[in-house]
């Protein structure tokens, strides 16, 4: 859809006067005809752009880009008004409550006012909803209008321009201080005041932990809608909820450890390889934070019935280069938490030898600090209760450690010192720096067995608003970017990152004003189709003298109007009947009734009747306009027109009809395998499955690359290649005993019968041999091939009858009678 229309339809109505004017900013990119347009010439060329121009164009797109950015600034006052008013009221029915609980003469709040509270609450959410679509909507609307200007004009304002849009407060906001402020008061409303609590320290409490992690990739324009639609269900999870909330405290970075000769723990964590480990030390927050944790994440194959996990342990900042050096030892560590007792032993014992395992990998292994990742992490999760936990990292940003090329980065540090938290690093070269273009959302559950997620979970993760994305590892992505002349086997992920992961909307989820009949949600703003087909094909009738009549356009005109119109108008019926519940194929055309006609519809009607009456229409109304002639008429039609036409068809029908009975006869009498439904799991969380519906892509990795896909390989893999090589050798086995018992005690007819089932034979054993040997190369290799083999029993079928028919024939030839020995 063009981006004119888009900004029409999507716009809110409350702010219709303060989006940005692409209509205007549009024409003023348009210089007058050097010539009037005429019947013959109705477009003749436009005077050629000077420098008067462009400043008229630039003082129009800085008072837009001023109104705009005043109108957030503004709106955005008012919504921190409302929620701390919100927050007052929360506050003083909070108190009610207390007092009430404490002194039985006290009037609680009822339950209209908790209802009240959380109707105002959702009126904020909706607010700040709005107010991102609007950022969102109009910062889309400057990058086309300026994109579209340096098309047309051939003048380029395009980087000027970025650096200004830049400053403005409107670009850099992403209400993150907003979501958090309101996590408070509208948890405390869903509880009655009295929110679930508990631990919800990073550290020392949380040292060894299994969860079932999904993830996804959410685009930029969906993050704060999916923050929002989250935080109705779950409260943000503040570590210190003594501390104001301030941007670096979501902050968190880690530094990825590995041997740049080998990359085996890149290597082995890309293959999923039974044990694999990744080693990180991660710190929370800013760069004065004196607390860094080391990490180990080790990789468990579902047959050894263990769980992957992650286990660590935290030391101070200046401990850190002596430790992974080996000159401090393990033990004096935990030599303070020893003497503090506030752990027990055992664990401190286990600490320590997970301590002394990181610290022999990292010296005997030559492990060097490689990759940096750092995001900001909004996470989502009842404190103390780990079985829903949602977190979702924005800003991603991947950054090189290493000190190959020659260039000292980290020097003998454990971490370069000349960056911080201050995203999006602009003072590092950018060939050290990767920014991914997603933010990254993981769902973790730990639900029983047997239990399904929470409804609201597994809508969210079918939703149009992420893509799944299994087993992504931030470590992998970046290190895989960041060196590309030294790692040669790739993710499979990483050639797909130049494709829109934007998908048409598919689900309401209701963050709206309440009493308000418009859910508001996500579309595709970057279709770029030009804005002027349509438009400059009307403005040039518009144009030429005798086109409009005293009552406007002609009727010819008209009449196309009406239908584009009535097109369009089909289409909003059908996305309002989708926003209702009420969309049922068929039933939103105005009469309640389907064209009768499908090749009467122009490009733009079957479009809206792709959109409006489903796909198998709208292809029968391509079929009908495009492919309708002479040829395709049906005999009793051609039998009208007579002649050639006729007997052509005539001709095609009868051959028609033997084709159909031919494929059905041949349908029936052979024996065609066919497919087993499997039902669909009730939860896949939003992992696609492969089926008629799915969308299917060729990758090719670059020249001198290989992308790896995820195989499991399990021990009895192994031994059904194994089992698969001794039923053939077993085979091979009865029919050389066949051929032996015929050599040895028939006469001359039999040994030439024999000969033939000893070639089948020996055939069968050797290709077997080479089938066992190449697929145990390949499942060793975990390669994704194809191992099913549907040559070899049908030439082993095939030999086999050929052995047979030639002794049956050998014996008709010769003659029935006779015994072995004749």
């Amino acid at each position: 859809m063009r981006f004119g229309r888009v900004l029409k339809t999507s716009l809110i109505r409350d702010y219709e006067n303060d989006y940005i004017d692409y209509e205007g900013l549009k024409a003023s990119l348009k210089t007058p005809h050097q010539t009037q347009p005429t019947a013959e010439d109705a477009d003749p060329p436009r005077a050629p752009w000077n420098d008067d121009h462009e400043q008229k164009f630039i003082r129009q797109l800085e008072q837009e880009l001023d109104k705009v950015d005043n109108f957030q600034k503004t709106r955005n006052q008012i919504i921190a008004s409302r929620i701390a008013s919100a927050d007052a009221e929360v506050e003083d029915v909070i108190d009610r409550q207390k007092r009430a609980d404490s002194d039985k003469n006290q009037d609680a709040p009822s339950e209209d006012d908790y209802a009240l509270l959380e109707e105002d609450l959702s009126d904020v959410i909706a607010d700040i909803h709005d107010l991102a679509k609007f950022t969102q909507l109009n910062y889309t609307g400057f990058q086309k209008i300026v994109k579209k200007h340096d098309k047309l004009t051939g003048w380029r304002l395009k980087a000027p321009f970025a650096t200004r849009l830049r400053k403005r407060a409107f670009w850099k906001e992403d209400y993150n201080k907003q979501i958090v402020e309101l996590s408070r008061s509208y948890d405390l409303v869903r509880n009655k005041g009295s929110p679930i609590k508990g631990d919800s320290a990073a550290g020392g409490g949380q040292q060894n932990f299994v969860r079932q992690t999904t993830k996804y990739w959410v685009h930029p324009d969906n993050i704060t809608e999916l923050k929002l639609i989250i935080l109705k269900h779950l409260p943000v999870l503040i570590f210190n909820p003594a501390k104001e909330f301030m941007q670096e405290d979501s902050a968190i970075s880690s530094i990825y450890y590995d041997n740049p000769e080998t990359w085996e723990l890149y290597t082995g964590r890309l293959k999923k390889t039974e044990g694999a480990e990744a080693i990180r030390l991660r710190w929370y927050g800013g760069m004065n934070n004196d607390t860094i944790f080391v990490e180990r994440k080790t990789h468990r194959e579902d047959w050894t019935g263990e769980k992957s996990v992650k286990a660590r342990f935290q030391m101070k900042e200046k401990n850190v280069n002596d430790f992974l050096s080996g000159r401090l030892s393990t033990a004096k560590v935990f030599g303070k938490a020893r003497k503090d007792k506030k752990k027990s032993e055992k664990e401190i014992d286990d600490l320590e030898q997970l301590a002394k395992e990181v610290q022999y990998r990292v010296l005997t292994r030559h492990l060097v600090p490689v990759t940096r990742s750092f995001y900001n992490r909004t996470a989502f999760q009842l404190p103390g209760d780990a079985r829903v936990r949602i977190s979702l990292d924005t800003e991603l940003t991947m950054v090189r450690e290493d000190n190959l090329d020659g260039r000292q980065r980290c020097g003998k540090n454990w971490r370069r010192t000349d960056i911080g938290v201050d995203w999006p690093f602009d003072n590092i070269p950018a060939a050290d720096v990767d920014k991914f273009p997603y933010a990254v959302l993981e769902v973790k559950l730990q639900t029983q067995a047997g239990q399904e997620p929470p409804k609201w979970i597994t809508d969210l993760c079918a939703s149009h608003l992420v893509e799944a994305v299994p087993k992504y590892s931030k470590f992998i992505h970046g290190t895989a970017v960041l060196n590309p002349d030294r790692i040669h086997l790739l993710p499979f992920w990483l050639p797909q990152m130049g494709t829109d992961i934007r998908k048409p909307i598919s689900h309401r989820f209701g963050i709206e004003h309440p009493n308000s009949t418009e859910a508001s949600t996500s579309a595709n703003l970057d279709d770029d189709i030009s804005d002027d087909e349509d438009e400059a094909a009307l403005q040039r009738r518009a144009e030429v003298p005798g086109t409009i009549s005293g009552n406007g356009i002609d009727e010819q005109q008209n009449g196309d109007l009406q239908r584009l119109q009535a097109a369009r108008d089909a289409r909003e019926r059908r996305e309002q009947a989708i926003r209702e519940g009420n969309y049922n194929g068929h039933a939103h055309q105005p009469n309640g009734s389907v064209p009768s006609d499908p090749a009467e519809l122009d490009l733009e009607e079957r479009i809206a009747a792709r959109q409006q009456y489903g796909a198998e229409y709208a292809d029968e109304a391509d079929d009908a306009a495009y492919y309708e002639s002479d040829d395709d008429l049906d005999p009793e039609t051609a039998k009208q027109v007579g002649g050639w036409t006729y007997y052509r068809s005539l001709w095609r029908h009868h051959v028609q009809q033997f084709q159909r009975r031919a494929v059905t006869v041949l349908l029936a009498v052979l024996p065609v395998p066919h497919a087993t439904s499997i039902p669909e799991p009730q939860s896949r969380m939003g992992v696609p499955r492969g089926g008629a519906n799915a969308e299917r892509r060729r990758l090719r990795a670059p020249p001198g690359k290989r992308i790896h896909v995820p195989v499991r390989v399990e021990p009895k893999v192994f031994f059904a290649a194994e089992r698969t090589f001794l039923s053939w050798l077993e085979f091979s086995v009865i029919i050389g005993s066949i051929a032996a018992a015929l050599m040895n005690f028939g006469n001359d007819l039999s040994v030439r019968t024999a000969a033939g089932f000893t070639v089948v034979a020996v055939l069968a054993l050797l290709y077997s041999m080479g089938l066992y040997i190449w697929r145990v190369d390949k499942v060793r290799k975990r390669r994704a091939v194809t191992y099913h083999d549907s040559v070899g029993p049908t030439l082993l079928t095939v030999g086999l009858f050929g052995a047979l028919a030639a002794s049956f024939g050998l014996r008709a030839v010769n003659g029935l009678g006779g015994s072995l020995k004749d």
